[in-house]
């Protein structure tokens, strides 16, 4: 194997050619000395690729459920395995990281070059075959492989929307009502392209709040035709409102009696809008059933809409000690206090100290002004005069507000500061 060194022309040529940003993490199984030493050598030379652990040795093979509990724990980029050692062992070892690590690429290692060797461990997993001895050329196009994926998995995650999925603690907390202002001012005063989706099965009213009554088909019809998904066929289903927000509606009429939705339905749902907006708003009913989960679980943030009332706030404390039991990150559940008043019976304080959760907002209490918005299906219709409507637009720009976009200097901020954080 011809020595690497630190002055190597291909080295500096990949150097110089390839870019990944951050250096490639690998792991070894069954990794001889003299490969591994060459690896060492490459990673140093190049930073390419960065050595994080090797199991098993020229002596012995290493346990398969120990290699698989340390990958785990690392997560390299790459997995390489060493196949000349015992290829039956190296193949189900290979199977098994592909199987359990799917974002660990697998490459295989060995000397044979026979394309029974290759077709073996390409139906292992491995996605790579590197012939010994190693070319570097080879290994630096295939580490660029894989540096690639992951670039454009993270363009893709970063292009990705996020999701808000909102639950009220029981029926009449406002929940639809700041889902549906805190959307349109996303939309309208922070030019985001949004959606809003309304997952009651019954009654449910964002529509109606957007004055947005002449629906053809609704969201639980989308789910059961998945197969079909695509920009064209989305398009029958939104609805727009003059803020710039989109809507796809609840149904009408009921929809208990309706057929249980195809497995997986609701995730390939969610994933294929998450590529076609930056916000995602998501009305969900107070019940804690599996489609709610479902969402809860993908979502990026859920705001739990309470009001300082005994009932709701117990109920909020039942909610939390659910997703706990459902492992779902504390830090992803924030309490909203709606309709809030200073001289309330129950006082924010006992809230959260019965939470022992800090509250993330506080919308005031001024029911006329938002009737009147609900009336006219313009949720920002009263941006200047209502000071709900000022506070959930200091919601929204600390969510919304896009990187260098000027801070707009709004009258009355004095007011919204008493309703933030």
């Amino acid at each position: 194997m011809k020595p690497m060194t630190a002055k190597d022309p291909t080295s500096a040529s990949a150097r110089e050619t390839f870019n990944l940003g951050e250096s490639v993490s690998v792991v070894g199984v069954c990794v001889d000395e003299e490969m591994w030493r060459f690896l060492g050598l490459f990673a140093g030379s190049t930073g390419l690729i960065q050595l994080r652990a090797r199991f098993g040795n020229d002596r012995g093979t290493p346990d398969q459920d120990a290699v698989l509990e340390s990958l785990g724990r690392l997560a390299p980029d790459i997995c390489l395995i060493d196949f000349d050692k015992n290829r039956q062992t190296a193949a189900i070892v290979a199977e098994r990281v592909h199987s359990s690590l799917p974002e660990t690429a697998v490459f295989a290692v060995s000397s044979q070059t026979h394309p029974e060797a290759i077709l073996e461990a390409m139906r292992s997993g491995c996605g790579e075959y590197l012939v010994k001895p190693i070319d570097r050329e080879q290994l630096v196009k295939a580490v660029a492989r894989i540096g690639a994926r992951r670039k454009e998995k993270e363009k893709d995650e970063q292009g990705r929307a996020q999701i808000l999925a909102f639950m009220g603690s029981k029926g009449g907390c406002g929940t639809t009502t700041l889902a549906t202002q805190l959307g349109a001012l996303l939309s309208s005063s922070f030019s985001r392209n949004s959606l809003l989706l309304d997952l009651h099965p019954d009654f449910g009213d964002a529509a109606l709040y957007l004055k947005l009554t002449k629906s053809r088909f609704h969201f639980f019809e989308l789910l059961e035709n998945t197969d079909r998904l695509d920009a064209d066929f989305l398009q029958s289903f939104v609805m727009r409102h003059s803020s710039g927000l989109e809507l796809i509606p609840a149904p009408e009429g009921s929809v208990a009696n309706r057929e249980a939705l195809p497995a997986g339905a609701l995730t390939h749902t969610l994933s294929f809008l998450r590529q076609r907006y930056e916000f995602i708003l998501v009305d969900l009913p107070p019940a804690l059933n599996d489609e709610n989960l479902t969402v809860i679980q993908d979502c990026d943030q859920l705001y739990l809409v309470t009001v300082a009332e005994v009932s709701a706030v117990r109920n909020v404390l039942r909610q939390l000690e659910y997703f706990r039991s459902k492992d779902i990150p504390s830090e992803k559940i924030r309490v909203v206090l709606n309709r809030h008043h200073k001289r309330s019976v129950v006082s924010d304080a006992q809230i959260e100290k019965v939470l022992e959760q800090k509250i993330f907002w506080r919308v005031p209490n001024q029911y006329p002004q938002v009737v009147k918005t609900i009336h006219e299906g313009d949720p920002i219709a009263q941006l200047s005069s209502s000071e709900v409507t000022r506070s959930l637009e200091g919601w929204a720009e600390s969510i919304g507000k896009k990187p260098g976009m000027e801070e707009k200097k709004k009258e009355g901020k004095g007011i919204l500061g008493l309703w933030n954080r």
